[in-house]
């Protein structure tokens, strides 16, 4: 058994490594290259868990924030050793007043003033996207214990979208145990967390984040299937137009962006996934039956899915991928576990080693610079 598997049993007593080959591929990458990954949420007990597995498995430095002697307390209840573990009180930080005046300088348009912006960089999710934006950490995870916006609204208003990218959107990593689906059991799955209703545009760009970050994240030619409940207009809806559409626009986006990717749809799940039904359906494919990639027509099927595979099929999730920021980031679920977590900042760390061959250009402007 490998090292970080018996690290990871032991830290993790109820999580099976036996399924977990992808995320022990990041792993193992990540340890030839540790990064700073920041945890707005520093008291909560799972994510002090991950911090503590992130710094153990040698991966890099997490920065908990929150105030100090609650955080060590919060600690000490769960016996977990803060060595090797930065703690950051946003209120006691000597940045606050430079974060504060970015912050300002940012909003200016507007209209905010200096004790707004203030009130916000004290807020941890907030100080911590500055940090990411201000490359005082290589990325963050946040939304144990919050909703959504206020995770991805402070990410939106300091780090936007990367240059060259009109749409941020999310995906999430799932690991099947049957390993005859998508990539040994992996699949990227967008947009699952951001964008309720995309229009043809945002669904294409959502398709071509997630294929760059499954080229990156795996090593091999994503397979991108959009999804409907039409195979090749076997139904006719503006929905399947949709669709429709968006893949082709994704083919012509990728092939102006020289990113080696197959594109395919509209495509029903089963002829996605199963060579069996795709031999029949599409037998010309070249993502049909083999796809590793899946994009979901709206938010809602999106969403369903993902927690449908999670929890039914007991898949490791690992999400939400925050995809077109300027940095990386995640906005995980209220339902994550610790071992959720630490896969979640394993990806966004690993993200960030080569984030400018996912974005080129991102991170060469600080928030507020003109």
């Amino acid at each position: 058994m490998p090292a970080w598997q018996r690290q990871l049993q032991f830290g993790f007593p109820s999580v099976n490594t036996t399924g977990m080959r992808f995320i022990g591929s990041v792993i193992d990458k990540l340890q030839r290259h540790p990064k700073r990954i920041v945890f707005p949420e520093g008291t909560e007990p799972r994510v002090l868990q991950a911090a503590r597995q992130f710094y153990s498995l040698r991966l890099g430095v997490p920065i908990l924030l929150g105030d100090r002697a609650k955080v060590k307390e919060a600690a000490a209840a769960l016996n977990v050793s803060v060595e090797g573990i930065r703690i950051i009180n946003p209120e006691e930080s000597p940045d606050l007043e430079s974060f504060v005046k970015r912050f300002e300088l940012l909003r200016r348009g507007k209209g905010i003033q200096e004790k707004e912006a203030r009130e916000a960089m004290t807020k941890a999710n907030y100080f911590g996207a500055m940090m990411v934006a201000m490359r005082q950490a290589d990325g963050l995870v946040s939304g144990t214990n919050e909703i959504s916006g206020s995770v991805l609204r402070p990410l939106f208003q300091i780090i936007k979208v990367a240059p060259k990218t009109t749409t941020a959107s999310s995906c999430m990593v799932m690991e099947v145990e049957d390993t005859r689906f998508g990539e040994k059991g992996v699949l990227f799955m967008g947009d699952c967390g951001v964008i309720p209703d995309p229009d043809v545009d945002q669904l294409a760009d959502i398709a071509i984040s997630t294929a760059r970050l499954a080229r990156q994240i795996l090593g091999v030619k994503p397979k991108v299937a959009f999804l409907s409940y039409s195979t090749k207009g076997s139904a006719a809806h503006p929905g399947v137009m949709k669709v429709r559409a968006a893949t082709a626009l994704a083919q012509q986006k990728a092939a102006e962006a020289m990113i080696e990717a197959d594109f395919d749809g509209e495509l029903q799940v089963d002829a996605a996934l199963i060579p069996e039904i795709a031999s029949r359906k599409l037998p010309d494919s070249k993502v049909a039956g083999q796809a590793n990639c899946l994009i979901f027509p709206d938010l809602n099927s999106g969403n369903i899915a993902s927690k449908l595979i999670q929890h039914v099929a007991r898949a490791n999730a690992y999400g939400q991928i925050l995809l077109g920021l300027d940095r990386p980031a995640a906005d995980v679920s209220r339902g994550s576990n610790s071992h959720d977590i630490l896969g979640v900042a394993s990806i966004v760390a690993l993200q960030s080693i080569e984030y400018q061959k996912l974005y080129p250009g991102s991170g060469d402007t600080l928030p507020g610079d003109l």
